[in-house]
Formats: C-alpha cells, structure tokens, sequence
C-alpha cells in the first residue's frame, strides 16, 4: 500500500503526515538513549516512527508521544495501535506546554525530540509544513524549560540538530540547569564536516563524551556502522 513503511517489527503509514520518515529520525530512534528508561516521550512524534523504534528498543517502557499537527497526530496513534507495543504507545494531539498543563504530575527518564530547527528562516506558504519544520527561538527556551521540569533524576533529553541550532541550544540549556553529556557528530561522508549533532543533556554535570556517526562509506552505498544500527529494524538490512 502507497505510504507505508514496513519495518521488521511494525509497519508506519506516513501518508498523513507533511514530515516523512527521514535519516535524522531514525539514527535518533536508534541511538537514543541509555540503561532501561521505564518512562519515555516523544515531542514532536510525526508519525511516531521514533517512538515506535524505542518500544521495540525499551521492552517495558511507558512511551508517550506528543504531535501539534492533528493529521500526524491521528496518524501516530494508528500507528502505535497497529504494533505490537501498542499497550505501551499513546499519542496526544497537543504542543508540549499543553501536554504537561494537564499532566503536570508525569516524569520520564528520557525526552527524546526531532524538533522543527529552521529557526527564523524564510517559512513555507503552506501552514503544515510551518510547523513541521520551523521553530522560532521561543519554541527552543521552552524545550529546555520543560525538559529540565519533567526529567526524572538521571534522566537525559535527546536532540537531534543541524549544528549551528545545536550550537546554540547548547548555550540555553546551561540557563535552563540542564548540562551537556554528549554530542553525536553526523557525517555523511568521513571527509566531510558534520551536518548533524545529536546532544545529550542531563542534570549531572561530567565530562562531555563525543563521537562520530559517518552514514556513507561510498556513493550510494551505506557505512557499516549503519548498516549494524538499523540491521534491527530495516528489512532490507
């Protein structure tokens, strides 16, 4: 069927979602996160690609997932109740501030995002894709305001970036009492400069951990790195 995406463990319809599945989403549901996270959420879910990746990852987390958009939000759930983690997976068509406004009371050991990061860049005419991929600076500060609130002790928040938004998020996170663990560099290619950051923020303060993730060994033809990473969960790995 047209806009389905078949997984080895579960299958995501994107057909009503402007944000298709993409290389940022699942190298961030891949490798995100450490331990065994009983509590998990997904803002920004889409079409819940990346949550779905932790719960077949996280065998008895408790994942909530929260999507502003209402056709991806729709969508996201459908997904999750078409899985076979679909006792662990709910989604909420709300932003974020509106979510922990009515549930003021829940904590999770990890927040994970692939945010919107086109900060104050030329916007889309159509509304959908507004949202989908642009974020004022607003939209970072409150992030990390409810990251910091709703983190559990030792929790960690996940960001996948374009690294001048990493950059500078990293700046407001300190104001926040959140602190840098570690940042994944993403490389399309070894020679080439990251295009990526995968940042790591935490309430303990330590020495930051930094690596590298190069996609491509060659032209058309993906790292072994890769390869081992998503050999989980794509079927054509």
């Amino acid at each position: 069927m047209a806009g389905i995406f078949r997984f080895k463990q579960f299958n995501v319809d994107q057909s009503g979602c402007t944000m298709k599945i993409n290389t940022d989403g699942v190298l961030l549901g891949a490798l995100a996160g450490e331990g065994q996270p009983s509590t998990i959420l997904d803002i920004g879910t889409g079409t819940g690609v990346i949550a779905l990746m932790l719960a077949q990852r996280f065998t008895s987390a408790q994942i909530d997932a929260v999507e502003i958009d209402s056709n991806a939000a729709e969508t996201a759930q459908l997904n999750f109740e078409a899985s076979p983690f679909k006792d662990r997976l709910t989604a909420y068509h709300q932003d974020f501030n509106t979510f922990f406004t009515l549930h003021p009371e829940k904590r999770y050991d990890l927040i994970i995002s692939n945010p919107p990061f086109y900060i104050d860049s030329l916007l889309s005419p159509q509304k959908e894709k507004n949202i989908a991929k642009h974020a004022g600076r607003d939209f970072f500060n409150g992030l990390m305001e409810i990251m910091f609130k709703q983190l559990t002790v030792g929790g960690q928040c996940w960001l996948v970036l374009p690294v001048n938004t990493a950059s500078w998020v990293k700046n407001i996170a300190i104001g926040f009492g959140l602190y840098l663990q570690k940042i994944v560099k993403i490389k399309s290619f070894e020679d080439l400069e990251p295009h990526r950051e995968i940042v790591v923020f935490g309430m303990e303060v330590g020495d930051v951990l930094t690596s590298s993730f190069i996609i491509y060994s060659s032209i058309g033809k993906y790292s072994t790195a890769y390869n081992q990473l998503l050999q989980p969960f794509f079927i054509t790995l």
